[in-house]
């Protein structure tokens, strides 16, 4: 009998995916100018950016990163419990916890490392994992990797998530959600989710990836918007690579998560450190975010411009109040026809597809910027109400 090929079988489920219309391609961007992009020596108008508070390439982060990189050099040689743990580090770790009102914070290396440290390191097999639907990938990983029984409720429905919760209330429970839905630009209804945890006795987890730096007092966050806390949502997780301009990302609570995590952690205790530099351009953008309200205040400016003028137009928006204005269009191919008519005007939206939404539910999604101004946002709606009105019916 022959093995199967596991090469052989990849390239089939490629052909099929690009059969469907889902297939991934690279494109290279060969410079970023704010809101611009130049890509095959083409100058394009970008909409599909998580850098809300325009950021990333802002002259203090890039000083920071330069001054830092002259005195420390550029990675950081070892695992934080190495030697790789530096003074920049520290310093950031401690301006996050500050922010967030938590106790302590500690760095990893991306988004996707913290979640799943989190849940290998506070999960066992046998607890129980209630998680929204429309969750970030990277929760639904972590929890089914830590072997615990998942169980996902319908998008944003409490009433649901606390059915699932009681129907195991022996076992020790996670509840985690996103705070802001990456492809959905909606909120997550945390109060509610709050008050069900304490009820059932439930850890609270909220990844605040595209909340963090856009909503809250002082850009604190969704958690901070909802007005909860430390003891409300003891595990809260955050990236640095979306609102701060920068790449990494951190968990913050209370210090016997911080310290368990130390410990425990996969993801945290066996890679490499950030770099230094890296850390010490996410302090100045910290900074940046914490003090410079007006990017908050012109970013939510331009959003409800652009819901103004889109249902003026009638298109298909979602209900977002986010800096992340998905436009629906269900099929997959119609995303890419109307995304490559964008293109051709000068304009930059990515097709979301299945996977990384429902089928049925693909979409432009559209990402707003403090970076952007009036008359892009202007110009982005004149380019949408041509490209969807030639869609055929």
């Amino acid at each position: 009998m022959t093995r199967p090929s596991l090469t052989e079988r990849l390239a089939r489920h490629n052909a099929e995916r690009a059969r469907a219309g889902l297939w991934r391609r690279l494109r290279t961007v060969e410079r970023v100018d704010g809101p611009w992009v130049e890509r095959e020596a083409r100058r394009l108008l970008a909409f599909c950016s998580n850098d809300y508070l325009g950021l990333a390439q802002h002259p203090q982060l890039v000083a920071a990163l330069k001054q830092a990189a002259d005195s420390d050099g550029v990675g950081s040689g070892s695992a934080h419990l190495i030697g790789g743990h530096r003074t920049a580090h520290a310093a950031l770790e401690e301006a996050l916890a500050a922010w967030t009102g938590r106790e302590r914070a500690l760095l990893f290396s991306t988004g996707y490392m913290a979640n799943l440290g989190v849940m290998q390191a506070l999960l066992q097999r046998d607890d129980l994992c209630v998680q929204d639907k429309l969750n970030h990938a990277c929760l639904i990983d972590g929890a089914q990797l830590a072997g615990a029984e998942l169980k996902r409720y319908p998008h944003a429905d409490v009433a649901a998530a606390a059915r699932q919760l009681a129907s195991r209330r022996e076992a020790a429970a996670l509840l985690a959600t996103d705070g802001v839905f990456s492809m959905d630009g909606d909120i997550a209804p945390l109060p509610e989710l709050a008050a069900l945890c304490r009820r059932e006795s439930a850890t609270f987890m909220v990844d605040d990836a595209h909340g963090l730096g856009v909503l809250g007092q002082h850009g604190a966050g969704s958690v901070n918007a909802a007005g909860l806390d430390q003891d409300d949502v003891p595990v809260l997780m955050a990236t640095l690579g979306k609102a701060l301009g920068c790449s990494g990302a951190f968990v913050a609570g209370p210090a016997e998560l911080i310290d368990g995590l130390v410990q425990s952690a996969r993801t945290y205790i066996y890679t490499t450190a950030m770099p230094p530099a890296l850390a010490a351009a996410t302090l100045a953008a910290v900074r940046l975010a914490q003090t410079e309200g007006w990017r908050r205040d012109k970013l939510n400016a331009l959003i409800a411009r652009f819901r103004q003028g889109a249902a003026q137009l009638g298109l298909p928006l979602m209900p977002s109040p986010t800096a992340i204005q998905p436009v629906l269009l269900g099929d997959a191919q119609a995303a890419l026809d109307a995304s490559a008519a964008l293109e051709r005007q000068g304009l930059l939206v990515t097709a979301i597809r299945p996977p990384t939404v429902p089928q049925g539910k693909a979409r432009l999604r559209i990402t707003l910027s403090a970076a952007h101004e009036e008359a892009h946002v202007d110009r982005l709606l004149e380019a949408l109400a041509g490209a969807l009105a030639a869609r055929p019916v």
